[in-house]
């Protein structure tokens, strides 16, 4: 398999792990011409967001990892906190829309913000474990 290191691994080494550190994962595939596109605003993003840990998963390259979630458009984006996976689900490729979803789930306060659906948690938990 090959290896895709973080965009972004957050504020300092190590720190990445942590059961507090964000994630924002994109669910891309090589082939997809936006995915490429959208691969320089999504490192412009990552650079913004110190401490957040930003990853890029290639749904076709790393198939086990992604498992049976079902990626109908690109990209598709997972955002998860300590307590889980808070958005999945597809964004226009633009830097300016995963900025403000990502403050939207980071500004709200830890008792409004919902949890996603089982999938999205089974996929914030493989990512974690496989990229730790």
């Amino acid at each position: 398999m090959q290896q895709h290191p973080a965009v972004h691994p957050g504020a300092e080494a190590g720190s990445a792990s942590a059961p507090d550190v964000w994630w924002v994962v994109c669910l891309c595939a090589a082939w997809c011409k936006t995915c490429g596109d959208y691969r320089a605003a999504f490192a412009s993003v990552a650079r913004e967001w110190p401490g957040v840990r930003f990853e890029w998963v290639d749904i076709e390259d790393e198939a086990d990892l992604v498992g049976d979630v079902d990626v109908e458009t690109f990209p598709t984006v997972l955002i998860g906190d300590a307590q889980g996976a808070r958005f999945l689900g597809p964004l226009l490729p633009q830097p300016g829309v995963l900025a403000r979803l990502l403050s939207s789930l980071r500004d709200a306060p830890a008792g409004a913000r919902a949890l996603a659906g089982p999938e999205a948690q089974a996929l914030l938990g493989s990512v974690r474990a496989a990229r730790r």
